[in-house]
């Protein structure tokens, strides 16, 4: 039996019918996010609908909003003003008949790394969004944590110097300090401008900060990083690894395994792990 994974952006929206640790086939549209919350609905059931005929048992679905996971309800979901108060789970539970699981886009990064990616062996991880913000999920004893209110790992929200970690954090940094883009510096720094390589590594060192606290925090045994920042982790490695020279306990960091994300379709593949985490599949033989 395949799983559907549904990966909702504020742009886009993809359906995958997952196999385990593969996508089958992947079915996606834009997302005209001015729509009235019906309008955004309507779209996801047209992709749904694509699959009609393929067996299926369960769908996860991946929102970049604040969820209730019990009742999967989505709250304020960004970049989609007309979703304040979504009761995705009952509204796709009923329109399909299969069990539903919603959780937040980095919760099922985390997920997907755990179930099909960089983490799988670790009881411990933590999959790090470095994208144009910058998010978390958390594996905790082989197990998802979100939290109660679906807010656990959200480090980018935790204030640091005159902003927050996601400024210094993720692709905002480049902007608002630099007034560039992750896409240009990254071309640069191939060609070996100088001053781009000096604020990838920059970069890193905030970074490298922000893994600190995590490290302090939930003493991961590996971060994978993702998102489209992520890309770029070759020019700044070094000021991540520079910075963590002056964290308090020199052996976690010695332990400590920080690598990129290899998965493909990581979003849509951590929205079908939400199944898997639920504990509806036996683990992968």
């Amino acid at each position: 039996m395949h799983v559907l994974g549904i990966d909702l952006g504020g742009t886009n929206v993809r359906v995958g019918l997952a196999d385990r640790d593969k996508i089958i086939r992947v079915e996606a549209m834009p997302l005209n996010n001015t729509e009235d919350e019906q309008g955004v609905l309507n779209s996801i059931y047209e992709l749904i609908d694509r699959f009609a005929g393929d067996e299926i048992s369960g769908i996860g679905i991946g929102v970049p909003s604040v969820v209730d996971q019990e009742k999967g309800i989505v709250y304020d979901a960004q970049n989609i003003p007309s979703w304040k108060e979504v009761h995705l789970k009952e509204k796709l539970e009923e329109k399909y008949k299969y069990p539903v699981y919603v959780n937040n886009d980095a919760n099922c990064f985390a997920a997907g790394e755990k179930y099909f990616g960089k983490a799988i062996k670790y009881s411990d991880s933590v999959g790090l969004i470095l994208g144009t913000g910058l998010g978390a999920g958390l594996i905790i004893n082989n197990k998802l944590y979100s939290g109660t209110n679906c807010g656990a790992g959200e480090f980018g929200m935790l204030a640091y110097k005159d902003k927050n970690y996601e400024a210094y954090c993720s692709g905002q940094f480049f902007d608002w300090k630099y007034k560039t883009d992750g896409v240009s510096l990254y071309r640069r720094a191939e060609a070996g401008d100088v001053e781009a390589l000096e604020i990838f590594s920059e970069f890193g060192s905030h970074v490298g900060e922000v893994i600190k606290v995590i490290v302090y925090t939930i003493d991961p045994e590996i971060i994978v990083l993702g998102g489209s920042v992520s890309k770029s982790f070759g020019f700044f490695r070094k000021g991540i690894w520079k910075a963590l020279e002056m964290f308090g306990y020199p052996k976690s960091i010695e332990k400590l395994i920080i690598e990129v994300s290899e998965t493909e379709q990581s979003a849509i593949l951590g929205a079908a792990a939400l199944y898997y985490n639920a504990g509806k599949v036996r683990s992968r033989e």
